[in-house]
């Protein structure tokens, strides 16, 4: 691995002059040790007036080198003006070509207006993070004619993973949230992979709770569906199911319809279906990774406690609610004991579970497929959509159409190689 340039701070008193001339020395090629140690060490001996590091961008992609630093004369010893563009200019070309020869690295240097390139990065900078499985050219392209569309710059692309899907984050500045979201809605659209947008900040890694939703979410397929198989209402309970999850009826209201229809069923089913449930892929990895991180991690479902309690034990998991069936003689009632958890119920269950570990609102993260999820999704500090419906996918910060529920930690920012140390 290349050797790192140290971290520079400005040094206190008088602000640099920032009319000096300032120089871009560029430096590529294979990547070797020593090279980034090699060129400042070079830098230590411009005479006979110093310079200083105005910025410094350094990249290895697939073994290649990419180092950029700019420059500038500081001003003379005896306090004098910095002795001019022409001689500095030159003293660093005969400098690049030392470089060269020592390390085998094209080295060039070319005037820069430092002050420019600040202003490039003017206005409120934002993460656009691209995934699929996998990433066509198209998307890239399509991505990065957007922002620029709407007056966005890309500063920066790494890549995030390439397992289980290819992720890659842009760095884009001078672009409005609003305009950047809906421009990228349509590229997501047209070619088949999902790009989430987030503000750059601290309020990104100083996430610290997570709240799943259960049915489509944590695991595949809908628990009620399951039992009203067994019951024999499989068809009149789906519909009413879909219903609801796409906004067309009160989720409560859904709610007790279908659970109506499980009466006189034997409570041991709760067990055979529990027993048969399947973890979304990915699952295991976002909550093992989450937790190693310190996050707190639970589960909030307009499903059955019954179902989500032992659950939640089986995966380690700090809370979970949920709705309770009524069961008397050994058999389901049809009716439901206690609050029942509908779309504000969501949302007031994420507010507890974040009051009871002194956790702002604004350090969650909640993640649903369906339109009961909405509030709860709103109300966390980052709404992901995860293969959710329509109405939901367009109200929530993030949508994921991706199958493996472990694509969330790209959305968070980890990388796969930060995932596989905190394994």
């Amino acid at each position: 691995m290349t050797d790192r340039a140290p971290a520079l701070t400005a040094p206190s008193g008088s602000p640099p002059d920032q009319a000096a001339p300032s120089f871009l020395i560029t430096v590529t090629g294979a990547d070797r040790p020593g090279v980034t140690a090699a060129l400042f060490t070079a830098l230590q001996g411009t005479t006979p007036t110093p310079v200083e590091v105005v910025d410094v961008e350094q990249v290895v992609v697939h073994g290649q080198l990419a180092l950029g630093v700019v420059v500038r004369e500081t001003a003379a010893a005896d306090g004098g003006a910095p002795v001019g563009t022409g001689t500095l200019l030159e003293r660093l070309s005969v400098l690049a070509g030392e470089v060269s020869t020592a390390t085998g690295m094209q080295v060039t240097v070319e005037t820069s207006d430092a002050r420019a390139g600040r202003r490039e990065r003017a206005g409120r900078p934002h993460h656009v993070i691209v995934l699929g499985r996998p990433v066509p050219p198209t998307a890239v392209a399509g991505a990065a004619r957007a922002i620029a569309t709407v007056g966005g710059n890309i500063d920066a692309i790494r890549r995030l993973s390439d397992y289980p899907v290819t992720s890659f984050e842009l760095t884009v500045s001078g672009a409005c949230s609003t305009e950047l979201r809906t421009a990228l809605a349509t590229v997501a659209a047209e070619t088949g992979t999902d790009v989430a947008v987030e503000q750059v900040g601290l309020a990104r890694r100083s996430k610290r709770l997570i709240v799943l939703d259960v049915d489509s979410t944590l695991v595949r397929g809908e628990v009620i569906d399951e039992l009203a198989a067994r019951a024999g209402r499989a068809a009149e309970v789906a519909r009413i199911t879909a219903a609801a999850m796409n906004g067309e009826l009160d989720f409560e209201e859904s709610l007790r319809a279908r659970v109506a229809a499980l009466a006189g069923l034997p409570v041991g089913v709760l067990d055979e279906v529990r027993e048969h449930l399947v973890l979304t892929p990915g699952a295991r990895t976002l909550i093992r990774t989450l937790q190693r991180l310190g996050f707190r991690c639970g589960i909030v479902s307009g499903g059955f406690s019954q179902i989500t309690d032992p659950l939640a034990a089986t995966l380690g998991l700090d809370f979970a609610a949920a709705n309770t069936l009524e069961v008397a003689d050994g058999k389901l009632t049809g009716g439901l004991v206690g609050e029942v958890v509908d779309r504000a119920g969501k949302a007031r269950a994420l507010a507890r579970f974040a009051a009871q570990y002194g956790i702002p609102l604004e350090q969650t993260v909640a993640v649903g497929d369906g339109a009961n999820d909405l509030d709860m999704l709103n109300a966390a500090g980052l709404g992901i959509a995860f293969n959710a419906k329509p109405v939901v996918r367009e109200q929530a910060d993030a949508a994921l159409n991706q199958p493996y529920l472990d694509a969330v930690l790209q959305v968070l920012g980890f990388t796969r190689d930060e995932v596989l140390y905190a394994s």
